[in-house]
């Protein structure tokens, strides 16, 4: 289900990964196409944002709608409208509500049916009993019925060796005539698999050969703040731009690294001293706000806040190490004051935490000794 079909939302600073399939509600009696959003934590936007089980419940009421009736009336907001003809639907309740399970499985890296199915199979085939057979059967019959076809991701034979093997000699293979599988039937099923097993065991490893996509860590949301102060230990607090550290760039020190972004960024040389020596973060942004900028300076800003990171954190090992201890923690850094550089709820660019990242990493190939 999953496809191309990526998207996300956002929950407290966090993007939750989702996809998305078309459907149908039934709201007073009409039909409304509509997008029906499934995210990794469980949830589903159909019309609202429900639970597994309050989405079952829309199900099994027809709000989410299976059943399409000869001549009902359907809407696709802003695009058209039409009654149905001669409809015909292969979901059912019990179909779609299983595909939303497997796609919330694999949003989240885990087995889902077919995968669960495929294991059952493997152990079958290591230990051939009547009792792990049973158990790969109920595996099979557990993929949705709209799925079966892709569980060997072979669209030659599709899912007829897999019918076969679980059915075993003399039994039935679901969907197919009653005619009992014969011997040699279900020997070409297992030379099937064995060369199946062949070709998997040879196909070069998928994964990643300098590490995880994505990080170990869970993600740290760095809050928006004006602090005023130095702390014996600020925590990620430390992390912020408007920290009090002292950064020296170019033969003048700052009070903190963003009163070097807006001083750097000001034309008029007297404007930039007056910025640079504001008692706060926050007035140093009020001054620049109203001064002239640097021409250019929207294309040359993120190289700036760069290297105005990396001097901050070269220059004070404590916030250094603060740094180093978020691990490889994708960084949400707010800032109210610009979706730029702040993440804002899922609003923002978050740019700051990008490039804090990224002079995390220089630090610990720093530490490893590495460039």
């Amino acid at each position: 289900m999953i496809g191309n079909r990526i998207t996300y939302r956002t929950a407290d600073g966090v993007r939750i990964p989702g996809t998305w399939r078309h459907t149908f509600i039934r709201n007073g009696g009409n039909y409304f196409l509509t997008d029906l959003f499934v995210y990794a934590d469980g949830l589903i936007d159909c019309w609202g944002l429900v639970t597994l089980d309050e989405f079952e419940g829309k199900l099994r009421s027809g709000w989410v709608a299976t059943d399409l009736p000869e001549g009902g009336r359907v809407s696709a907001h802003g695009l058209a409208d039409w009654k149905f003809d001669e409809p015909h639907t292969w979901l059912t309740p019990e179909l779609l509500l299983a595909e939303v399970r497997d796609t919330i499985d694999q949003l989240n890296g885990r087995p889902d049916s077919t995968a669960r199915c495929l294991a059952a199979v493997d152990v079958f085939l290591a230990d051939r009993t009547e009792e792990n057979r049973a158990t790969a059967r109920a595996a099979y019959l557990a993929i949705p019925e709209t799925r079966r076809h892709y569980a060997l991701g072979d669209m030659d034979r599709k899912d007829g060796p897999l019918r076969v093997l679980v059915a075993g000699p003399g039994g039935t293979t679901e969907g197919w005539d009653d005619e009992p599988v014969s011997q040699r039937t279900y020997e070409s099923a297992l030379a099937y698999f064995e060369e199946r097993a062949r070709l998997i065991a040879e196909r070069p490893s998928r994964v990643p050969a300098d590490g995880p996509v994505t990080p170990h860590a869970p993600a740290i949301h760095v809050p928006h703040s004006y602090p005023r102060t130095r702390t014996g230990d600020p925590g990620k607090g430390g992390l912020r731009n408007d920290y009090p550290a002292p950064v020296g760039i170019d033969g003048v020190t700052y009070p903190s690294a963003a009163h070097a972004y807006w001083a750097l960024s000001v034309a008029d040389a007297t404007v930039r001293t007056a910025v640079a020596s504001a008692d706060t973060s926050y007035a140093a942004r009020r001054l620049a706000a109203d001064a002239v900028r640097r021409e250019g300076w929207e294309h040359a800003r993120t190289a700036v806040m760069t290297t105005l990171l990396r001097a901050k954190y070269a220059q004070h090992p404590d916030l250094a190490e603060i740094l180093l201890a978020t691990g490889d923690a994708t960084l949400v850094y707010d800032d109210a004051d610009s979706g730029f550089w702040g993440d804002n709820g899922g609003g923002g660019r978050n740019w700051t935490g990008r490039l804090l990242e990224l002079v995390r990493s220089e630090l610990h190939a720093r530490r490893a000794g590495i460039g």
